[in-house]
């Protein structure tokens, strides 16, 4: 299953519940998870023909800043 990575400013127990019906209703997101403890606050987002530019829609809509995680 493809997985792709975002910095996020989702850092807390109450961002992510703020965030969570917005990634849920996504269709192509099967499984998600933010990696709060991350000084980058990695989004973590696996699914099949998920598209980058409607995770960063979803999460900017919650209220969350969000760009795409750079390879190391």
């Amino acid at each position: 299953m493809p997985t792709l990575q975002f910095k996020t400013s989702i850092n807390c127990a109450n961002c992510l519940r703020a965030v969570t019906p917005f990634l849920d209703a996504e269709p192509t997101v099967q499984k998600w998870n933010v990696d709060t403890n991350n000084p980058d606050k990695i989004l973590t987002v696996e699914g099949e023909n998920v598209i980058p530019e409607q995770v960063m829609k979803a999460v900017s809509q919650a209220g969350f800043d969000i760009e795409p995680k750079q390879a190391a």
